[in-house]
């Protein structure tokens, strides 16, 4: 690996993280295209960058983060599953599943169809949202678990963080505006934990130049994920993730079409 290719895996990154489209999965694609072969540092380099494009939430928000309480209840609520679950299956994902082009691309077209289906589905009831909750702060506990459940599958590559946590947050009556900011703030304890586990077992046993190549990716992850969440929260508000949904199922049949 490059400091090219790290500026562009963290362009890609910093794109995708809070798009239901798979960070991951374009990761893996990505350094398909630029021939960059799986390692155990490569698998490092995609997690630590995502804690980049994290950070850029830690940022945006900076002013309110730390005031909403209840908020932050809501969220913890909704980490503990991801975090035990995630714990579990640790091992299993970054072995066999992270790299795996096949997976990713038959996730995204898959996920892209429920997603254009559900949009579709959703459509309707968005008309009314008075039964909605508008906040983070209101969701019930219950709720939140099952969205923190719920965000377990992602552990798959393709499949989206974020479009999962859209879909069983609306499915639980978040408004448009709360689902997209409880994947935001969910995202923070999550990728702070895979960052950690990661870095502990890898004993941070990464040479100089590796470092370099982490830090690259690190800084360009989270400035272009700052002007994404910008753009993003503003997007939804005239917008469905109807595009999104035909992104993946279009992106999936090109990967499926270079690649098999």
């Amino acid at each position: 690996m490059t400091i090219f290719d790290s500026i562009i895996l963290g362009i890609v990154e910093g794109i995708t993280e809070f798009l239901p489209i798979s960070s991951t999965g374009h990761l893996i694609v990505t350094s398909r295209f630029l021939e960059i072969p799986v390692t155990e540092f490569t698998k490092s380099f995609e997690i630590f960058i995502q804690f980049g494009a994290i950070l850029a939430v830690v940022f945006y928000y900076r002013n309110s983060i730390f005031r909403t309480v209840d908020t932050w209840k809501k969220v913890l609520a909704a980490f503990i599953p991801t975090a035990i679950l995630g714990l579990l299956l640790y091992p299993f994902v970054k072995m066999y599943l992270l790299g795996n082009i096949y997976i990713v691309t038959i996730s995204l077209i898959v996920g892209g169809i429920i997603l254009v289906i559900f949009e579709l589905w959703q459509e309707p009831r968005r008309k009314d949202e008075s039964h909605m909750y508008k906040t983070v702060a209101e969701v019930p506990y219950v709720s939140a678990i099952i969205i923190g459940t719920a965000q377990v599958i992602a552990v798959i590559p393709g499949v989206s963080r974020s479009a999962t946590t859209i879909i069983s947050g609306e499915l639980l009556s978040l408004s448009r505006k709360a689902v997209v900011e409880f994947s935001f703030l969910l995202a923070i304890p999550t990728m702070l934990a895979a960052t950690s586990l990661d870095m502990l077992r890898s004993g941070w046993s990464f040479s100089s130049y590796e470092v370099s190549l982490l830090a690259v990716g690190f800084v360009v992850s989270f400035f272009v994920a700052l002007v994404v969440i910008t753009w993003l929260l503003k997007y939804i508000e005239k917008h469905s993730f109807i595009a999104f949904g035909m992104y993946r199922i279009i992106a999936g049949l090109v990967f499926f079409y270079l690649f098999f």
